[in-house]
């Protein structure tokens, strides 16, 4: 191909576009991992990126349909990618559950670790995210969630679900 053609200046920007929007998401993934391991206070951001790939990969197979997919575009490309390649859970996991899943996946984490590393992820994906779409999201998800995502958790009783 000739320089200056169409069809050259053309290959020249979509290929300009595509490193830039590499670029752009490597630094929000980045800026994700980062917010992750000040919330979480780890050492370095590649424990926190660890921490984050196995914390949204557990998340991945729990969230599904429309949710699934807006939460796959809110996040940095990587991020999507870890939760995109899960496959659905068969069956709904409380919150407790959730988090001894986590806890078998890092080593020689505990309950209560597992729980701070959980919460440290979460918490970074609610504020990335927004209000609206982590509302969706706990909305799928079994009651307990809500502070995993650093949130209060509000529980309906029979008062006021009765109307007095």
């Amino acid at each position: 191909m000739k320089p200056g053609t169409p069809e050259t200046v053309r290959k020249q920007r979509t290929h300009e576009a595509a490193t830039k929007r590499g670029t752009t998401d490597s630094a929000r993934w980045r800026q994700l991992t980062e917010s992750v391991r000040e919330m979480g206070q780890y050492t370095t951001r590649a424990e926190a990126e660890r921490v984050t790939r196995i914390v949204l990969s557990a998340l991945g197979g729990h969230v599904t349909g429309d949710e699934r997919v807006a939460l796959a575009q809110a996040l940095p490309r990587e991020a999507g990618r870890v939760i995109a390649a899960q496959i659905p859970a068969t069956h709904p996991m409380t919150a407790r559950e959730f988090v001894e899943s986590i806890a078998t996946r890092i080593e020689g984490a505990t309950p209560a670790t597992a729980r701070w590393d959980v919460s440290s992820v979460l918490s970074t994906l609610a504020q990335t995210i927004g209000t609206s779409l982590t509302t969706r999201i706990l909305a799928q998800l079994p009651p307990g969630y809500a502070l995993l995502f650093g949130r209060a958790e509000l529980v309906t009783t029979a008062s006021s679900s009765a109307g007095l």
